[in-house]
């Protein structure tokens, strides 16, 4: 068995105030990576976290990617910490209802807004680390993607299963690419996980709302996919380049 062992590794962990953002980074730091700590309005639980961790190998950066640009200034202060950094992990994102129904101005701000953190600035972040990594003789990508992207979403999220769909595109495109300057690229796409979002999703319409179609019975933990994410940032299946890796208790079709 190959052990994890991350004690090189600089990662940028966008996203990572709670939910899956925050498994992530605290999975990676045990492994001994030192974490780039993103978040944009969970200050106080990022604060948490970086407590919880210790100083020596954790740095928090404060960012709105629903701003353009944010995502390129984002980048160069994660780089000035440390003076380079070895891996991405894209995670942030938002999810705005937007029905057809809804006024001009709702629909419009859902999308704009959606496409903004869950694509666009997922592809600044990306474009920055590629550089980065060609002069650096490689690095790794890991995208979150969501089950969406794939079987769609309700009506109202037509904007968040697009901007998911968009995230494998660019996932493989870099795959394609840029394997040859040694970046790796991957993307997640994640079923229901048991956050707090979706704790409170199954508190008020009842467990079986989230759990009725995901054969396993049951949503899936974040260590799921922090764990994962620690064995792409390790290095551990390089020819996986390009893969979207599922974890959605195999609720692919209903």
């Amino acid at each position: 068995m190959t052990l994890i062992e991350l004690h090189s590794s600089t990662v940028l962990v966008t996203g990572a105030s709670r939910g899956i953002g925050a498994a992530i980074a605290r999975t990676l730091h045990g492994a001994g990576a030192s974490v780039i700590l993103h978040y944009s309005q969970g200050a106080a639980e990022a604060n948490q976290i970086a407590a919880d961790l210790g100083p020596e190998r954790v740095q928090l950066m404060p960012a709105d990617l629903a701003v353009p640009g944010a995502g390129p200034e984002l980048w160069q202060r994660a780089v000035a910490w440390r003076g380079s950094v070895s891996a991405v992990i894209n995670n942030a994102a938002t999810m705005p209802a937007a029905p057809i129904s809804a006024d001009w101005p709702q629909w419009s701000t859902a999308w704009q807004d959606t496409l903004q953190v869950n694509l666009v600035a997922v592809a600044d972040l990306c474009r920055e680390a590629i550089a980065h990594f060609q002069a650096r003789g490689g690095g790794t990508l890991v995208n979150l993607a969501s089950r969406a992207a794939f079987r769609g979403d309700g009506p109202e999220f037509m904007a968040y299963a697009a901007s998911k769909g968009g995230v494998v595109a660019l996932t493989r495109t870099i795959a394609k690419g840029f394997a040859a300057d040694g970046v790796l690229a991957y993307a997640i796409a994640p079923g229901f996980v048991r956050t707090d979002r979706i704790e409170q999703v199954m508190a008020e319409r009842g467990a079986d709302y989230v759990t009725r179609d995901i054969p396993m019975g049951a949503p899936a933990d974040p260590q799921d996919i922090a764990n994962l994410v620690a064995f792409l940032v390790a290095g551990l299946a390089p020819h996986a380049t390009g893969a979207t890796f599922d974890i959605n208790g195999a609720s692919y079709f209903h």
